[in-house]
């Protein structure tokens, strides 16, 4: 964040949202690597975040976890309650800079065969839940800060079965366009990470890992650790100051 920010109300702490595994724990560990602090949460699986905040700790930097189901926006004030206490307690200030909405899961089939569930569950998660979550952080971020919403390369192309994923991270660049618009008086970024779609389905596939490495110009898949470092190097950076609102893909590249 821009040196004249630098302040003892403001801790140099990332929030990291769906930290525990997959690119939420590369992003959480780059960042670490970079001599940022974290909040990092996770759905269900307590023992990977504790591990976590052990292997950040090796690195120098201090942690915190919290359980954030992203869907269940009922429990968002507790959860920024406890934001709060944890920068008073823990770093002695008031404000955080850096939050990443590193959430999302899929729900594939055609069309005729999602439901209204199926629907409303990827809403809850991609959209309505960050819309809320960073509505109620806005208060503990700090002028000067970041916001990354991470998105899916299924804005700008298809795949099957993903006709109703896919709207959702297009609803997801459009809110980050106005957030970036209100924020910008407080000299607050936001942007959006756009990756390979369905990085987990693809890891568990071997077949779907030859599919998607035949299409790229560097011959392989996507790894957590080249989203991750990247996500890390755009917050820590003052070098990017005046990108603002952009949809920065990485996505290794289709062949020219």
């Amino acid at each position: 964040m821009p040196s004249e920010y630098n302040n003892s109300t403001n801790a140099n702490v990332a929030i990291v949202i769906g930290a525990n595994r997959g690119l939420g724990r590369s992003t959480a560990l780059a960042l670490a690597e970079r001599g940022v602090d974290l909040i990092i949460t996770f759905r269900s699986n307590r023992a990977e975040a504790k591990d976590l905040v052990k292997m950040i700790a090796t690195l120098g930097q201090k942690a915190v976890a919290f359980h954030l189901d992203i869907g269940a926006v009922d429990t968002f004030l507790r959860f920024a309650k406890k934001v709060q206490e944890a920068l008073r307690d823990h770093w002695g200030a008031e404000r955080f800079c850096y939050l990443v909405n590193n959430t999302g899961h899929v729900a594939v089939g055609p069309t005729a065969g999602l439901t209204e569930a199926d629907f409303e569950g990827l809403s809850d998660v991609h959209l309505k839940g960050v819309f809320l979550l960073t509505q109620h952080l806005r208060p503990l971020i700090a002028d000067g800060g970041r916001i990354i919403n991470v998105s899916s390369g299924l804005t700008r192309f298809t795949a099957l079965g993903m006709a109703a994923s896919g709207p959702m991270k297009g609803a997801l660049e459009t809110l980050t366009y106005h957030m970036a618009k209100e924020l910008g008086p407080r000299d607050v970024t936001a942007g959006t990470t756009a990756t390979d779609f369905g990085s987990g389905i693809i890891g568990d596939n071997p077949e779907m890992q030859k599919d998607s490495a035949s299409i790229t110009a560097l011959g392989r898949t996507g790894q957590t650790d080249d989203i991750g470092k990247m996500i890390a190097a755009l917050l820590v950076s003052d070098a990017d100051r005046w990108v603002n609102a952009p949809r920065i893909e990485v996505p290794g590249s289709v062949k020219p």
